[in-house]
């Protein structure tokens, strides 16, 4: 049984009972296994003579069952010196086992002090979840509103700033989520660009037959160029409003993971501020999605400075992979490809800089002044500040649990 548990034999003393009923001849067997020479243990062994049932029935005392004991291993021709040698009887036995437990409480103080620091300092952490009890009055309880609202606000700053503290983070920032997603947008308009050859061949022969006048092949016909560039810019609308809409949702998920953080106590509390969470982002993306609008809208009015177009149609003529047949398509692909990495690059920008407006600055600016406004609903302050029955009776038990690892630690000083 104890190899069981204790397979390397570290931890177990060897305890031998009986030894008046050993056999003669056999008694030297018994004291090399008491003196560790049969089966070795890290504890070794020890011997005892316990009552038997005749001592139990003649009602012999623990002390004259002791002294008994010490009386049949002095006598005794080979035990006398396991006696001798403090391996034989039970006020040896009781010793020894004395010290194993003051040694092993000592090399168990360390990691017991670690333990009750990390268990104490987690619950700390817990009780500031649950903040203190919600004040009698009714000033210090609008006091109270004001902080744990800006206790959120700030938080809620702090992540679309890209500054919350280390300890606020779970997993992934929230900035670096979005960064992620502007750069699949990046991604998504050079993969138009770099798609754009491929799809010039079909569409300009469209054009050319449609718009060319009678100006001979070579020469560029502003109409068929503009017309073109204007149905391709009207189509990266949809795709920069879904962008919108994604980094909206991950917004508004986000935020309200963090009012349940700073709210969970209160739920009434919280429910306002899902309300809440939830008008403004709507709100933002409505108007940053009409932005996006006007911002596309523009992008189709063609214009470019003069330094720039130039430079970009040089780069264009330049690294066109396969020129075309018909001198009038290969001038037009020309132009076509010049100006549209310019619109490429320009919307790069713009569209993450409306939406990092709206949605990452505006949007948790605009909802402390919501949030806040919840103050003026003087009638509403108690009820924004009701606590169920649970969070109450979470906060008295950490409180006590607080109590007693406090309680614990000042016991381990003590002890040394």
């Amino acid at each position: 049984m104890a190899q069981e548990v204790d397979p390397s034999g570290g931890r177990t003393l060897g305890i031998l009972t009986k030894p008046d009923l050993v056999d003669k001849g056999t008694e030297k067997n018994v004291v090399d296994i008491v003196k560790n020479l049969t089966v070795e243990l890290a504890k070794g062994y020890m011997i005892v003579k316990c009552r038997g049932q005749n001592d139990i029935n003649e009602n012999i005392s623990l002390v004259d069952a002791i002294a008994k004991e010490k009386a049949f291993f002095e006598d005794h021709d080979q035990f006398w010196p396991l006696l001798e040698e403090g391996k034989a009887g039970i006020p040896n036995l009781a010793v020894r086992l004395t010290k194993e437990l003051v040694n092993h409480i000592n090399k168990s103080l360390p990691h017991l002090r670690n333990e009750i620091e990390k268990k104490l300092n987690q619950s700390l952490q817990t009780l500031k979840k649950y903040s203190h009890a919600v004040p009698a009055s009714y000033s210090e309880q609008i006091t109270f509103l004001i902080e744990k609202i800006n206790s959120f606000c700030n938080h809620i700053k702090n992540l679309t700033m890209g500054e919350e503290p280390q300890n606020q983070i779970d997993g992934e920032r929230y900035i670096t989520i979005v960064r992620n997603e502007f750069d699949e947008w990046n991604t998504f308009l050079n993969k138009r660009v770099s798609k754009f050859q491929t799809h010039l061949e079909n569409v300009v022969h469209k054009y050319e037959s449609s718009y060319r006048g009678r100006e001979l092949p070579g020469f560029v016909n502003y109409n068929t160029f503009e017309s073109f560039i204007k149905e391709e810019v009207s189509t990266l609308e949809d795709p920069a409003i879904t962008k919108l809409k994604t980094i909206t949702e991950i917004t508004r998920d986000i935020f309200t993971v963090i009012a349940e953080q700073h709210f969970s106590a209160f739920g009434n509390l919280f429910k306002a501020a899902k309300v809440k969470i939830a008008i403004m982002s709507n709100k933002q993306e409505t108007e940053a999605e009409k932005f996006l609008q006007a911002q596309i809208k523009v992008e189709c009015v063609v214009y470019s400075q003069d330094s720039l177009y130039s430079d970009s149609l040089s780069k264009a003529k330049i690294n066109l992979v396969h020129p075309f047949a018909n001198g009038s398509i290969q001038e037009m692909s020309y132009h076509l490809q010049a100006y549209y990495k310019i619109v490429s690059h320009r919307l790069g920008d713009q569209i993450p800089m409306v939406i990092r407006c709206y949605i990452l600055n505006e949007f948790a600016d605009k909802l402390r002044i919501e949030m806040l406004q919840l103050i003026q609903d003087k009638d509403r302050i108690s009820v924004y500040l009701m606590e169920d029955a649970e969070t109450q009776m979470t906060r008295e038990n950490v409180k006590c649990k607080i109590d007693r690892l406090r309680q614990a630690q000042k016991k381990l000083l003590e002890f040394g």
